[in-house]
C-alpha cells in the first residue's frame, strides 16, 4: 500500500502565475504532479492546497475517489473555484501516482485510447479582415482543421471610437467601448468574407467571450446559421445559461459554453435538456481528471461533446491532463491549443507535442511528464517583470457599464 507523506506547491513562470501539486509518497522516488494553476489568485489556491495537505498524509494514495471525495466535502461548503483547483492539483498527481506503479499512461486507466491524437484547433486572428483570412490561412497550412476567428481581442467588431459612442460628461470609459449591436453588425460580415475567401473546407469557431446581452447572444446565432460554424462559444454568461433554450428554438448553430463553470448545477442542465453541444470546462476548474470523466460520461449520453478550455494562462500538466482525458472519451469533440515557449516547455520533461494541428501524449507511465524544480525556480525568480497585469479591468458600454466576464 502506498502512503502519502507530503504535499507541495510548486510555483514558477511569471512571478508564480503557474502552481503545480507535488504529492509525495513513501515508495522512494515515487511522487505525483498536477495542476492547481489560478492566474488571478496562485497564492490563495496554494494555501488552499496547504490547508488540504495534513488531511492526506498518511492514506492510501490509490484511493483516488475516496481522496477526491473526501477532500470535496473538507471544507462544507463546495463547487468553488479556489477548492475545485486546489483539489484538481491532488488529483491530477494521484492518477499520475497510480499510472507510475500500474506502469501504464493514465489514458490505459481510464479505458485505453480510441484515437491516434487529439484534434486541436487554432486561434487565429487579425484587426482587418484581409490579415484574418491570412491568418487562418497560415494555421490551414500547419495542419489545423478547426481555426476559431476573432477581429482582434474579445469583443472585436463590437468596439467604438470614444467620437463614435457619443460618451456622456464625465465618462468612466478610457478608450474604445464596447457595442453590442455593432458587433452584430460586424461579426456576421466577418464570417461573410471569410467564407467568401476560403469557403467551407476549413471548419471555424468564433468566441463571444459572454460580452453581450443575451437577447443580441440569441441573434447572433441565428444571424451565423448561414455560415455553419464548428461552434460558438460562450455567446452567454454563466448566469443567462436558460437563454440557450431559446437559441435552440430558433436556430442550429452549434453552442460550446463552460470555460467560467465550476458547479455541476451549471452544466448538468445544458448537457441533459441538450441546450449545447460542446462542454468547455477547464480541467482543473472542474475538479480535476475524477470529475472530468464523469462530465463526459454524462455527455455521451446526451449527444454532447467534450472541448476543454485551455488558454494563454494554462500550463503544460493540466494541457496534459487534458490530453489524457480527450484519448479515451469516445465523444470527444476538440481541444483548445495552447502555445508554450521553448523555456516553459523545459520545465517539463515528456510534455505532450503540439504537431500539424495535433496534440500527441507520450507512453510514459501516469500523465507522462515531470517537471524540473530547479529550471522551475530558476524562470520564477528571473520572469517576474514579464507578468502580465490582472487587474481585471473590464470592457465597458457606452454608459460605462461594465461588460461580463
Amino acid at each position: 500500500m502506498t502512503k502519502i507523506t507530503g504535499v507541495k506547491c510548486i510555483r514558477t513562470r511569471r512571478d508564480g502565475m503557474w502552481t503545480i501539486v507535488k504529492v509525495l509518497t513513501d515508495q522512494a522516488g515515487l511522487y505525483g504532479i498536477g495542476s492547481a494553476s489560478d492566474v488571478r489568485h496562485p497564492e490563495t489556491v496554494t494555501k488552499a492546497v496547504e490547508t488540504i495537505a495534513p488531511m492526506l498524509i498518511g492514506r492510501e494514495a490509490g484511493n483516488i475517489e475516496d481522496n477526491w471525495q473526501s477532500i470535496y466535502t473538507s471544507g462544507y461548503w463546495r463547487n468553488g473555484s479556489i477548492l475545485n483547483t486546489a483539489l484538481a492539483g491532488i488529483d491530477m498527481a494521484l492518477w499520475d501516482i497510480k499510472g507510475k506503479e500500474a506502469n501504464m499512461p493514465v489514458y490505459d486507466l481510464l479505458g485505453g485510447p480510441c484515437r491516434a491524437a487529439v484534434p486541436c484547433y487554432a486561434h487565429a486572428n487579425g484587426r482587418e479582415l484581409p490579415e484574418l483570412v491570412e491568418d487562418i490561412q497560415r494555421y490551414v497550412e500547419e495542419g489545423y482543421q478547426v481555426i476559431r476567428c476573432q477581429l482582434g481581442a474579445y469583443g472585436g467588431g463590437g468596439f467604438l471610437s470614444p467620437s463614435q459612442a457619443r460618451l456622456p460628461k464625465g465618462s468612466w470609459t478610457r478608450g474604445v467601448v464596447f457595442d453590442d449591436e455593432a458587433y452584430l453588425e460586424n461579426i456576421p460580415k466577418m464570417f461573410e468574407y471569410v467564407r467568401s475567401k476560403l469557403g467551407f473546407d476549413v471548419k471555424l469557431t468564433h468566441d463571444v467571450h459572454e460580452h453581450l446581452r443575451p437577447q443580441v447572444a440569441v441573434q447572433l446565432s441565428k444571424l451565423l446559421e448561414p455560415y455553419r460554424l464548428y461552434f460558438l462559444e460562450d455567446a452567454l454568461a454563466p448566469e443567462q445559461v436558460h437563454w440557450y433554450k431559446l437559441i435552440r428554438d430558433q436556430c442550429t448553430t452549434p453552442q460550446a459554453m463552460g470555460e467560467l463553470f465550476v458547479n455541476p448545477h451549471e452544466w448538468m442542465p445544458l448537457i441533459t435538456e441538450r441546450l449545447i453541444d460542446f462542454v468547455r470546462v477547464r480541467v482543473s476548474k472542474a475538479a480535476g481528471i475524477t470529475q472530468c470523466r464523469k462530465i463526459a460520461s454524462l455527455c455521451e449520453w446526451f449527444g454532447v461533446q467534450t472541448a476543454w478550455q485551455e488558454g494563454g494562462d494554462n500550463d503544460p500538466v493540466n494541457q496534459m491532463a487534458a490530453c489524457h482525458l480527450d484519448m479515451t472519451c469516445w465523444n470527444f469533440g476538440i481541444q483548445e491549443e495552447n502555445h508554450f515557449s521553448e523555456a516553459e516547455l523545459e520545465l517539463f520533461p515528456g510534455h505532450a507535442i503540439l504537431e500539424g494541428g495535433y496534440l500527441y501524449p507520450n507512453r510514459a507511465p501516469g500523465l507522462g511528464m515531470d517537471i524540473d524544480e530547479a529550471k522551475a525556480k530558476a524562470m520564477l525568480n528571473t520572469d517576474a517583470a514579464s507578468r502580465p497585469s490582472i487587474s481585471g479591468e473590464p470592457d465597458r458600454r457606452t454608459d460605462g457599464t461594465a461588460v461580463r466576464p
